[in-house]
């Protein structure tokens, strides 16, 4: 395939954020008088947005036990931490830039985007921070749209949005969309809107992907641009 727009996660697929986000989730856990939660525990927690991640930190993912006061106390005070404290330990993973430049060299007219369940604010201000975001002509965040991955609605978005961008003037279709991410969600996110997929098995949640069945999985972000051969 000639890819057209390619959409990547950021937690787990460009960035490690994983000490930071435990770090501010525990932060909130202590404010509130609870006890703190091991970061291997916590891992398991990221995926699904700011506001799931705190419900499972609070051990109420259904939301049975806690109001949305208390839930929204919480958030608040984990997304004001973690504003502050979301570079102390976060990096780029090995590759990133390099395969990202790779990409635009082997199909400079293929359009990427981030679409991450991270808020969209403090994704913008990393990407920013990190120089990715000359790579990508839009980033979303889980709080862009009604809906997070892996409703597919972000990334019809991104590909109504890129077809705009394109002056050759045919809409891009899902056939020549690719999605890019560590998780389940990311795959799900994919096969929802009949796109493609490579699942990064480098990333914070690789036994998700053990059952998501990506179209080809990576070991590094280096494999990037072979993968996307192999579709």
């Amino acid at each position: 395939m000639v890819p057209r727009l390619l959409v990547f996660d950021l937690d787990g697929t460009l960035i490690d954020s994983q000490i930071d986000l435990a770090n501010s989730i525990n932060a909130m856990l202590v404010h509130l008088g609870k006890p703190e939660l091991p970061h291997a525990v916590l891992l398991g927690y990221i995926g699904d947005g700011a506001r799931m991640l705190v419900r499972r930190a609070l051990g109420d993912p259904e939301g049975d036990v806690h109001d949305e006061e208390y839930v929204n106390a919480a958030l608040e005070f984990f997304l004001a931490h973690y504003r502050v404290h979301k570079l102390d330990f976060t990096y780029v993973y090995a590759g990133v830039a390099e395969a990202l430049a790779a990409i635009q060299a082997a199909w400079p007219g293929t359009a990427m985007a981030v679409l991450t369940n991270k808020p969209v604010g403090v994704s913008r201000e990393i990407c920013a921070h990190f120089g990715l975001d000359r790579f990508f002509f839009q980033v979303y965040g889980g709080n862009s749209f009604h809906t997070k991955k892996p409703d597919p609605a972000g990334l019809r978005t991104l590909m109504a949005e890129a077809s705009a961008l394109d002056g050759a003037g045919a809409a891009i279709t899902p056939g020549e969309t690719v999605m890019i991410g560590d998780s389940e969600v990311d795959i799900l996110t994919a096969r929802n809107c009949g796109a493609r997929s490579i699942g990064c098995s480098y990333g914070l949640s690789p036994q998700s992907l053990v059952a998501a069945e990506a179209d080809v999985l990576v070991a590094t972000a280096a494999q990037w641009p072979a993968a996307l051969k192999q579709l």
